[in-house]
This record gives structure tokens, C-alpha cells and sequence, in this order.
């Protein structure tokens, strides 16, 4: 291009600047996308989201070294909410308003979650959630790469009760004192009479973010067993999965006897805990780091030497998880759905992550539907002595996740078929409009 040529680009540019219309030059814009990374650093809830933040680090890291997004490179803006659910909305005002970013992955907590979704709703940002909850939300402005209660909850309460899974007879909810807990605890105590489980076989307790004394409550939980076959279902959070675990190792809680099944315990929060003792409880999650295939080889091979690298700690046993996993697919779906509409508008992104579909290092292809939750299989874990799990039962395939429960009482009036129906008329008007 010679001089006249460029004078006369920059004259229309400007002409056009001044009519109000977009430069003509903004396919040239070469400036970082800014996305926000929204997890807790510190506090009782770091010990499982702080992997989270470093997997997303390491997935924009290999999206810019390949290309980045539409020619740009991603630009993380990290926070640290410290596991003050209040604090979680005021950083994303601020990574919204301030920073500008075009998407934030994070939150682990229900109660975070709810923390910031009224903020994103207000400012129509976009969130990626990758953590399991309690299946009572379908916001157009968040994207739920964990599992609801029927890709997570009900098939491992439904394992339990199995001849496969122990044949248990009574239940012991226990669980950490917050909306997903006690939901869930809702929906499986429903279920659980439908299954002819009495009210009197089901115990339900709750402890407070960061406990840790559990003497007593393993103690109950010894005594209820003596009443019949019985089994523990786990929504601890936290650091408190640390103490909770070693009582029952010093009181000999065998899974023989008691088996617990855990919904928030993978690889990264049993790496501080003596595992012998707890050989044989159990997990129900989407991912597990042991499954055998080339996806998770790559991707367990990438974080080990990520870890490395940035010298993380306990960078010499890095285990990967269920979460992590979902953050990764989630972050890999907002790069192709951004590709797919050209832009990072929010609006325009939208509706193009519907519809994509990332493999997976669970060894699966998962794809987002139109009620906003990936299609995920389901997989029950067991313990092993060095900390990982071996896989005792799976779905054959990913299963479409049913926001809603039919087991919430009041809710049976909104099957998630319609709920998914409005949110797809929704994206279509968007894409008519885009």
C-alpha cells in the first residue's frame, strides 16, 4: 500500500469514526482479550479452588501459544474473592466494569455462585461454572460445566442402594451448612422415599464452613449404622474433608462397614490426607485423573509439566480432578464459540456455545445444550491407598443433564423440557438478531 493509499484509508477511518460507524481498521485490533479468573485463594475454600485457577492459566497459555483467539492473545485477570461469598460479587462487578473482560471462569460454592449471579445478570457478563450443584438454575448468563443432581447425586444415592454398591438400607446425609448441601440433601431425601426408604432410616447433619472436630458426628454415624445397612453420603466442602476423613480412619470406619460417597473429595483434596485407612469409600464425579485414554494422558502430561514449570506446590505429585476438568472444557468451548461468532460480544458468544463440543480427557466428547449444562457421563470412584480411584461404575455415554428436580416439592409445575424450551426461543431471538 503507498502513501495516497494509506492517507485515503485513514480519511475514510475517520470520516466514518465521525459518523459514528466502527473504523474500518478493526479487524486489525491485535489487543488482548481479558478474561477473569474468580476463585478463592485463600481461606477454607482454597484447597480445592486454587487448582482450578492454575488449570485456567494453563489453558490460556496453550490457546495463545497456539494462536490465541481470533488472532489475540487472552489476557487472565486474576482475583481472589478469599472465600467471602459477599466479596465473590463485588470482583465481579469489577472484572465486568473495570477490567472490561469477556468472560469469567469461576466460583465453586452454590452460595458464590448466587454471590455474583445477579451481578451478571444486571451487566450481562458471562460466566463458566465447573464445580456440581443442586440443579435449581438455568440463568442465560451462566454456562454450568459441572453436573446436576442427575449426573452426579441421584446415579451415585441409586449405586448405593444397589446389590453392586452395598444394598444400603439407610442413608446418613452429611453435609457442609449452605444451599447446595442442604438442597441436594432435599432432592435425595425425596428420591430416597420413592425408593421405599423410610424417614426414619435417613439422618441428615450439618456443620459450618471450616469445621473440624468430627469426633462426635463419626461416633453418630457408627451408632445409626447398628440400625441396618447403612452408607454416608458426603457434601462436605472444603478444607473440612481433611478432619473429617482422618476421624474416620482414628475410629476404624471401614467402607466394608460403613461405605461414604462424597461429592465435593477428589484427587486434590485426598493429597493431605493418609488414604490407607480410607480405602474403599467412594466419589461420584464426571472425571477421574485414573481413567485410561489419550486425552487424559495428554492432558495429565500437560498439567504435570505446567505444574513443574511454574513451580507449584506439591508440583511432584500434581493430580488432576473432576473440576479442573471442567474448567479446561469450559474454557476451550468459550474459545471455539468466540471463534465461531467472530467476536467476543457477549451476545454473539451466547448462543454460539451452544451447540459446541470439546473432547474431553474423561474420554468422552462433551457438547453444551441449549439449557446451558454439558451433556457429562457419570462415573463412582473408590478409593485407592495412593490416593487415586479406580472406577467401579460409569454410564455408557454422557447424560443430559435435568436442571429442576422433579424431586424438589413445588417444582413439578416446571419440567426442565419446558425450562429448556424458553432458554433455546431465547437464544434463537439473539441469533436472528446477532
Amino acid at each position: 500500500m503507498n502513501r495516497r493509499e494509506l492517507l485515503k484509508m485513514g480519511s475514510i477511518a475517520g470520516a466514518l469514526s465521525m459518523a459514528g460507524a466502527p473504523s474500518v481498521l478493526w479487524a486489525q485490533d491485535k489487543s488482548p482479550i481479558k478474561v477473569g479468573i474468580l476463585h478463592s485463594l485463600s481461606g477454607t475454600m482454597a484447597i480445592s479452588e486454587t487448582s482450578l485457577k492454575d488449570v485456567a492459566l494453563m489453558t490460556i497459555d496453550e490457546i495463545n501459544k497456539s494462536g490465541g483467539v481470533l488472532g489475540r492473545q487472552i489476557q487472565p485477570v486474576v482475583v481472589d474473592p478469599a472465600s467471602n461469598w459477599p466479596l465473590f460479587a463485588e470482583r465481579a462487578r469489577a472484572l465486568l466494569t473495570q477490567d472490561k473482560v469477556a468472560a469469567v471462569f469461576g466460583c465453586w460454592t452454590s452460595v458464590s455462585r448466587k454471590s455474583v449471579l445477579p451481578v451478571f445478570e444486571e451487566l450481562n457478563g458471562l460466566l463458566f461454572y465447573p464445580v456440581q450443584y443442586e440443579g435449581e438454575e438455568m440463568s442465560r448468563n451462566v454456562f454450568y460445566t459441572g453436573a446436576a443432581p442427575n449426573q452426579q447425586a441421584i446415579p451415585a444415592v441409586e449405586y448405593l442402594l444397589s446389590k453392586e454398591g452395598g444394598a444400603a438400607k439407610r442413608i446418613f446425609l452429611l453435609g457442609t451448612d449452605y444451599v447446595y448441601p442442604r438442597t441436594t440433601n432435599k432432592i435425595l431425601r425425596a428420591f430416597l422415599l420413592t425408593k421405599g426408604i423410610k424417614d426414619s432410616d435417613i439422618e441428615e447433619v450439618y456443620t459450618p464452613f471450616g469445621h473440624s472436630d468430627y469426633q462426635t458426628i463419626v461416633a453418630n454415624i457408627k451408632r445409626f449404622s447398628q440400625g441396618g445397612k447403612t452408607a454416608v453420603v458426603s457434601t462436605i466442602n472444603g478444607d473440612s474433608n481433611v478432619p473429617f476423613y482422618k476421624e474416620l480412619g482414628n475410629q476404624g470406619l471401614k467402607a466394608k462397614d460403613v461405605p461414604v460417597v462424597a461429592f465435593s473429595v477428589g484427587e486434590e483434596e485426598l493429597r493431605g490426607i493418609d488414604t490407607k485407612p480410607l480405602v474403599g469409600h467412594l466419589a461420584a464425579w464426571n472425571y477421574f485423573m485414573s481413567v485410561k485414554n489419550p486425552t487424559n494422558d495428554a492432558f495429565k502430561k500437560q498439567w504435570a509439566a505446567w505444574a513443574k514449570a511454574q513451580k507449584l506446590p506439591g508440583a511432584d505429585k500434581a493430580v488432576t480432578n473432576d473440576p479442573m476438568e471442567a474448567t479446561y472444557v469450559g474454557i476451550k468451548m468459550w474459545k471455539q464459540a468466540v471463534e465461531k461468532a467472530k467476536s467476543t460480544d457477549v451476545d454473539k458468544v451466547r448462543p454460539a456455545v451452544i451447540g459446541q463440543k470439546v473432547a474431553a480427557p474423561s474420554g468422552f466428547t462433551l457438547e453444551m445444550d441449549g439449557n446451558h449444562h454439558l451433556h457429562k457421563p457419570v462415573m463412582i470412584g473408590e478409593v485407592r491407598a495412593n490416593g487415586q480411584f479406580n472406577v467401579v461404575w460409569q454410564t455408557k455415554g454422557p447424560i443430559r443433564a435435568q436442571p429442576w428436580s422433579p424431586f424438589i416439592e413445588g417444582n413439578k409445575g416446571k419440567p426442565d423440557t419446558v425450562a429448556a424450551a424458553r432458554l433455546q426461543e431465547l437464544e434463537s431471538s439473539l441469533r436472528r438478531t446477532a
